[in-house]
């Protein structure tokens, strides 16, 4: 995957991956003698076994409590029933109000050997925190992303009409790997057919010469129709390859026919300084998320992995998750061939 900005992986598997999105204000810190006694206890979607009893002399910070730290981590990580953890210290730190937190995380049946650690640092404000970038705390961390790109995610869409279950794609038509995530996010689309998809154009300018003018072509295409853009962006994907310096134009004419517009009209509205403009608009949003590498798959708000590296069930098992925290239904099972 190609990063923008600063490194760090937003699939959300491991603690340095942890998501980039915004957050609510975490609960209320609960006083010394409730912290020191929540301290001593496992988080409660775990069993205590694979961990060893925390020293309660290695919780000295006021905040954030052991049960909004539980809250954060399961929001983020309750998607795999296998994955367990513990808080084992939040600490003052010699910056006033920020707070290392140190947690292990194993595997439900696991060897405890396997046990991992990990710290992260929580900011004063109690909404943020840092592990290998600025992310989001709190006990529902993906709850304002979701919004802002319910107000703002403006892009061509396909799928459902409402927005209650909403995938926005950051993308770039020169990606290779965003090329190769058409695939798993076509799949989604299918597994889970109450979606809505929202296209975000984000090129990747310094790298990637042609995609400027790729997106821009885009937002001129999805003037037509949703329908138009997404057959344009297939067949852009589909002959990638010939988006060369001498090759550029005439691969997106061909693609724009492809889906019905014709090539003289795009160029007209190519020229105009309202779909630069467009693009632009997209990628300020994408940089106002903290979107660091293309694709970026927001599924209500949480950033979900569309890697051929990552399982797709466990893609799927995070879409899932994400619906069931925000109290929608799961989609109906599919027949199989034999009881149709």
């Amino acid at each position: 995957m190609l990063k923008r900005h600063i490194a760090g992986a937003i699939a959300a598997l491991t603690l340095s991956g942890l998501a980039i999105a915004q957050t609510a204000a975490p609960a209320p810190a609960p006083s010394d003698k409730t912290k020191t006694a929540n301290a001593l206890q496992p988080s409660t979607a775990v069993p205590a076994s694979p961990f060893p009893v925390p020293d309660p002399t290695n919780f000295t910070a006021d905040t954030p409590s052991v049960a909004t730290i539980n809250a954060f981590l399961k929001e983020l990580w309750g998607y795999d029933p296998q994955r367990i953890w513990q808080v084992r210290a939040v600490q003052k730190t010699q910056v006033p109000g920020l707070s290392r937190v140190t947690i292990l995380v194993g595997v439900a049946g696991g060897d405890p050997k396997q046990v991992q650690g990990s710290q992260f640092f929580v900011l004063p404000d109690g909404k943020h925190a840092i592990a290998d970038d600025v992310i989001s705390f709190g006990p529902h961390p993906f709850a304002e992303t979701r919004e802002v790109l319910k107000t703002r995610a403006t892009g061509p869409a396909k799928g459902a009409a409402g927005k209650d279950l909403l995938f926005v794609e950051f993308s770039d038509f020169q990606c290779p790997h965003c090329k190769e995530a058409q695939v798993i996010v076509d799949r989604l689309m299918q597994d889970f057919p109450n979606a809505r998809l929202v296209y975000e154009n984000f090129p990747l300018r310094a790298i990637h010469p042609a995609a400027e003018r790729a997106a821009e072509y885009g937002v001129c295409v999805a003037k037509s129709s949703g329908d138009a853009f997404y057959k344009y962006a297939n067949a852009v994907f589909e002959n990638q390859a010939a988006l060369t310096p001498d090759g550029t134009t005439q691969a997106l004419n061909d693609a724009a026919t492809k889906a019905g517009v014709p090539a003289d009209q795009i160029s007209a509205c190519v020229a105009q300084p309202q779909t630069k403009a467009a693009v632009d608009e997209s990628v300020k949003l994408a940089e106002d998320l903290n979107v660091n590498q293309t694709p970026t798959l927001f599924v209500n708000g949480r950033p979900v992995p569309v890697s051929a590296s990552v399982p797709y069930d466990t893609t799927k098992s995070m879409v899932a998750y994400q619906l069931q925290l925000d109290g929608l239904p799961q989609p109906a099972p599919k027949l199989s061939s034999l009881s149709k």
